[in-house]
C-alpha cells in the first residue's frame, strides 16, 4: 500500500509539473471577424500555440450556410423546401431533431415549419404579400405538420406530411453555428474564447488576467435605425446568451407595425407588450430557440413556462407598460448581471 501511494504521488506531481510547464507558455490573443448568414461574426480566443484559425473558421461557417441558410440559393434547406431529392447530412438532422424537441417542449410556440408564413409576411428571402385572414388560414395548413427522417438505401431523406411545407431554421441556426465554432475551438485545445455571431454569444474560460467575459444587452430602440444603447451588462461563465426582440425587425404598413416574430398558433405576427427577451443557457442553440419561443408566447406565458419547467431558468424581459420601458429578470439571470 505504501508503494502504491508513493507511485500515485509521483504521478500526480509529474502531471502538476507538466501542467505548470504548459501554463508557462503565454496565451496569445487572436481576433477573427467576417460575415456569415447575412450578418457579422466576431471571435476572440487565446491560444498558447499562437495559431491563426481564421481560414478554418470562415470555412466552417461557409459550409454551415450551405446546409441551413435560406439566403443561399442551392443550400440543402432550400432544396428540401423545393422538394428536390436531397440527402440529409448529420448537421441538418441534428438541427431538425433539436427543433422538433423544442417544439414539443414549448407547446408549438417554436416551430420550424413556418417558412411559408415568414415569407408571406415579408420577413424571409421572398417578397411579402398582402395578407387577409383567408390567406393566413390557407398558409397555416402547411405548418405544424409531422416531419420524418427516413433511411433509403443507406441515405437519410426527409418525408413531409405535405410537400408544400417549408422549413425555416432561422430561430435556431445562428445559435447552432455559434456552438459549432465553439466545438471546433475546443477540439484544438482552446478553452478561453468568446464567439459572437450576429449578437448571439457564447463565452468559455476567461481572459488571461483572470477576469470574466462581459457582454451587453441592448436597450430596445425607438426605430430600427436608432443608435444602439446598452440596457445592462452581464458576465458569462461558460455560458451563452441570446436576445430576441421585435424592435429592429419589423415593418409598418397603413399605420400598423408588424413584428418579425410569427405566432405559429395564429399565423400572425405577435402583438403584445414584450419588446425583447434574453436567455442564458449552456448552449447557444438552446438560448436561441427559447428566446424565440418566449417572444412568441409573450411575457406572461413565458414566465409560467420558466416557473413550471427546468429546461430554462435564466431570462431577462424588457416590455412596454403604458409607453414606458420596464424590465424583469428571473432570479437565475440576476446572478449574471454586472452591478455598478
Amino acid at each position: 500500500m505504501v508503494l502504491i501511494k508513493k507511485h500515485c504521488i509521483t504521478i500526480i506531481s509529474g502531471i502538476a509539473l507538466l501542467f505548470f510547464a504548459c501554463c508557462d507558455k503565454p496565451l496569445q490573443k487572436h481576433s477573427v471577424t467576417g460575415e456569415a448568414q447575412g450578418t457579422y461574426y466576431s471571435i476572440t480566443y487565446f491560444d498558447t500555440q499562437n495559431r491563426d484559425l481564421s481560414a478554418a473558421i470562415d470555412s466552417i461557417l461557409s459550409d454551415f450556410d450551405q446546409t441551413a441558410s435560406l439566403w443561399v440559393g442551392n443550400s440543402l434547406i432550400r432544396r428540401i423546401n423545393g422538394n428536390a431529392d436531397s440527402v440529409l447530412n448529420e448537421l441538418f438532422c441534428d438541427m431538425l431533431d433539436k427543433s422538433l424537441r423544442i417544439n414539443r417542449l414549448t407547446d408549438g410556440y417554436f416551430d420550424c415549419t413556418v417558412g411559408k408564413l415568414v415569407n408571406a409576411w415579408g420577413f424571409g428571402f421572398k417578397q411579402g404579400q398582402d395578407l387577409d385572414s383567408a390567406t393566413v388560414d390557407s398558409l397555416r395548413q402547411y405548418t405544424g405538420l409531422p416531419l420524418e427522417i427516413i433511411t433509403n438505401d443507406g441515405s437519410k431523406i426527409l418525408r413531409k406530411a405535405r410537400p408544400e411545407t417549408e422549413l425555416d431554421f432561422n430561430a435556431i441556426a445562428q445559435g447552432y453555428s455559434v456552438d459549432i465554432v465553439a466545438n471546433y475551438l475546443e477540439s484544438k485545445g482552446i478553452t478561453n474564447y468568446i464567439i459572437d455571431i450576429g449578437g448571439e454569444v457564447i463565452a468559455k474560460g476567461g481572459k488571461p488576467d483572470g477576469s470574466q467575459w462581459t457582454v451587453g444587452v441592448e436597450r430596445p430602440a425607438e426605430s430600427q435605425f436608432a443608435e444602439r444603447q446598452l440596457d445592462i451588462k452581464v458576465t458569462l461563465a461558460n455560458q451563452s446568451i441570446v436576445t430576441s426582440g421585435n424592435y429592429r425587425k419589423f415593418y409598418e404598413k397603413d399605420g400598423v407595425k408588424y413584428s418579425h416574430t410569427i405566432d405559429p398558433h395564429t399565423g400572425y405576427p405577435v402583438n403584445h407588450s414584450l419588446l425583447s427577451v434574453s436567455v442564458i443557457a449552456d448552449s447557444a442553440w438552446k438560448a436561441d430557440a427559447f428566446a424565440t419561443a418566449f417572444m412568441a408566447m409573450g411575457m406572461e406565458k413565458a414566465l409560467q413556462y420558466i416557473e413550471n419547467n427546468d429546461e430554462i431558468k435564466s431570462a431577462y424581459f424588457i416590455y412596454n407598460e403604458n409607453g414606458e420601458y420596464k424590465t424583469f429578470a428571473t432570479e437565475e439571470f440576476k446572478k449574471n448581471i454586472v452591478t455598478q
